[in-house]
């Protein structure tokens, strides 16, 4: 809608997973360094972990599509919470394709996924299983079932590698289970944006977007950074409200006033409304 107003080419802040508007910040690339050194060592499992909305889910896919054409198969499961049996049959669906079964046991499961990744190891492929809202398989088997998982080897190497991607709390979920949290490589937690990266946040989305001339003016940008918490899904919002209300306002370039203005009026009565 507002894109030619603003001489864009894209929504710079939609919630999108498009890998032009990565942010390579200190704390997103020291997180893929070390995410790819367990994979290019073939471990068995990662994790990361960081508060709601701070880009994990663009995060992995941006490694998923870093990797070479050797980890195949790739499974990104986006929505865990399921009991470990329904959880296995899933995943030996996606890797090893077959007719459904009458009775999909955690053993039948595990069989068809030992025989399918074996041979994927003997072609010199790794495969790649992403868990994104690992979070949600607290209380539950399902994480003891990846540790299952994580059994399936061959010559004294992991068949894949299991990346679990979740909010903060996952990492001392998956710490409670020792057998488990032993298996994990590399742990990595992301941080929210300084005052500094939310700048350069903006400013990096906006140019990959095709922005032309400056649409943020300094205090603008100083406030959406106060406002959101260096939170980047925050930031999106906020972003993506103030080019709407000054394409309707017919603004030359967007200021702190602005900003505040829209903050308190379309996103600052939200925790006001929830609690009433």
């Amino acid at each position: 809608m507002y894109e030619p107003y603003w001489q864009l080419d894209a929504r710079p802040f939609d919630h999108s997973a498009d890998e032009r508007f990565y942010f390579p910040g200190p704390s997103q690339q020291a997180a893929l360094l070390k995410l790819r050194y367990v994979l290019e060592n073939r471990r068995g499992a990662a994790l990361l972990a960081g508060e709601a909305g701070l880009g994990k889910t663009l995060l992995a896919q941006t490694l998923l599509r870093q990797l070479g054409d050797s980890f195949l198969p790739r499974v990104h499961l986006v929505f865990p919470q399921m009991p470990p049996d329904q959880l296995l049959a899933y995943l030996a669906d996606q890797i090893a394709p077959a007719p459904a079964a009458a009775l999909a046991t955690i053993g039948h499961s595990l069989q068809r996924l030992e025989t399918a990744l074996t041979e994927n190891a003997k072609a010199g492929q790794h495969a790649v299983i992403v868990i994104d809202e690992a979070q949600l398989l607290r209380g539950s088997q399902s994480l003891e079932t990846i540790r299952l998982l994580l059994n399936l080897e061959r010559d004294a190497q992991p068949l894949a590698t299991v990346l679990l991607v979740g909010q903060t709390g996952l990492a001392i979920d998956v710490q409670r289970l020792p057998q488990l949290d032993q298996r994990v490589a590399v742990k990595c937690l992301l941080s929210r944006l300084t005052a500094d990266q939310s700048k350069a946040y903006i400013l990096h989305r906006l140019t990959a977007a095709g922005a032309k001339c400056p649409i943020f003016d300094d205090e603008s940008i100083h406030e959406i950074h106060n406002l959101a918490h260096g939170i980047p899904r925050r930031i999106n919002r906020l972003c993506d409200l103030a080019l709407l209300v000054g394409y309707g306002e017919e603004l030359k370039t967007i200021g702190r006033a602005q900003i505040t203005a829209i903050y308190d009026e379309l996103m600052g009565a939200a925790p006001t409304l929830a609690a009433a």
